[in-house]
């Protein structure tokens, strides 16, 4: 059977979707669905649903199934990872001036540093199709998005495909050549089988240089971008997901935690150190 595939812009990432016997007009299927994500799901768009929850941060608003699962999601992920992977961090990506997507030009300069978040759980309540956010917070599901998903899409496309949005990916099935699907990961390639992957990395979504570099990756012990002494950290693990939060997590941790973080969670990884 032949491997079709088809990339297209969505999620302010790069994104491939690969399938091996899908049903005709799958692929343009799956494609619509994820901009239709995109337009529901990002904090750039005023009228998103994301913003509007957001919006009314301190009554208890009525959710969908989708912006409910990612919220159960980013509570999962906070909790799995100590609390370094944290979405109440959108005060933060406001002072480092990344209120627009990088594609409509570099952030303004930064303004005076945000306070770091309290506990998530302390800013976020979710219920059966509700969720309630603390007065004056407020959420960028960022990658935790992309995650939950990839695996969504995976699930649904067909029994033998790849979703990749942006980096945060699911392999499911047999692969076109029957043992798992190729993919690329620190300079090497490694067959996946019903798997999610996903890299963090401090040279994406950066901008500046020197003293005044500035990334999107927001350590919320301290409300700034994280310093690690990583510049990537790739992680293959059950589902895009939680590759996407182990991931994050590492590149926060540094090069010298997180291997044994990674060796509870993870089923492989690779790690890039800073240039020097």
């Amino acid at each position: 059977m032949a491997l079709e595939e088809v990339r297209f812009e969505a999620l302010g990432s790069s994104c491939h979707l690969l399938g091996v016997g899908l049903e005709r007009g799958r692929l343009s299927w799956a494609a619509a669905w994820v901009l239709e994500m995109h337009g529901r799901f990002s904090r750039f768009e005023p009228d998103s649903e994301l913003s509007r929850f957001n919006s009314r941060a301190g009554d208890w608003v009525e959710v969908s199934s989708e912006l409910g699962g990612m919220l159960h999601a980013a509570l999962e992920g906070y909790r799995l990872s100590g609390g370094l992977v944290h979405v109440g961090v959108l005060d933060s990506m406001l002072a480092i001036g990344y209120s627009h997507p990088l594609r409509h030009g570099l952030p303004q300069r930064a303004r005076a540093g945000a306070a770091p978040p309290p506990p998530l759980p302390e800013m976020l309540q979710v219920g059966d199709r509700r969720a309630r956010l603390r007065a004056g917070a407020g959420i960028d599901l960022g990658g935790i998005a992309k995650g939950w998903l990839a695996d969504r899409l995976a699930d649904d496309l067909g029994e033998n495909c790849l979703v990749n949005l942006g980096g945060d990916l699911f392999a499911r099935g047999a692969g076109p050549a029957g043992d798992g699907w190729p993919v690329g990961m620190g300079g090497v390639t490694v067959l996946l089988s019903c798997q999610g992957a996903a890299t963090s990395g401090t040279w994406r979504r950066a901008w500046g240089r020197g003293d005044e570099h500035v990334h999107h990756i927001i350590d919320p012990r301290t409300g700034r971008p994280a310093v690690s002494d990583l510049a990537e950290a790739s992680v293959v693990a059950a589902r895009a997901v939680d590759a996407e939060v182990h991931a994050k997590a590492a590149l926060i941790l540094g090069s010298d935690r997180a291997p044994a973080y990674l060796a509870t969670y993870a089923h492989g990884w690779w790690l890039a150190p800073q240039a020097p």
